[in-house]
């Protein structure tokens, strides 16, 4: 499974040689030899949540507002409960 903790959060501006974090996301997904369709739905959740908070870097953000963004999904998207389980398990 994928998680935030295996790459660098650091607010800290790009420096040369410093990928972003989708890029560090989707490196970390290949080493992992993920699907192709596996990192674009998991990109596609991270960014999905990144905007929900006005592009908030996750490294600012916890429970609560992954809480209150599965709440919009249940609740302003009706997205299924299997949906929201895959944007969790991001």
């Amino acid at each position: 499974m994928f998680r935030f903790s295996e790459i660098s959060l650091d607010r800290e501006p790009p420096q040369p040689g410093l990928k972003k974090l989708l890029d560090q996301v989707r490196d970390l997904i290949r080493m992992k030899h993920y699907s192709y369709r596996t990192e674009e739905t998991y990109v596609q959740w991270i960014r999905r949540h990144i905007l929900f908070y006005d592009k908030c870097h996750p490294n600012e953000m916890g429970v609560p507002e992954i809480e209150a963004f599965l709440t919009h999904l249940a609740v302003q998207q009706n997205v299924a409960a299997a949906t929201q389980n895959q944007a969790l398990s991001v």
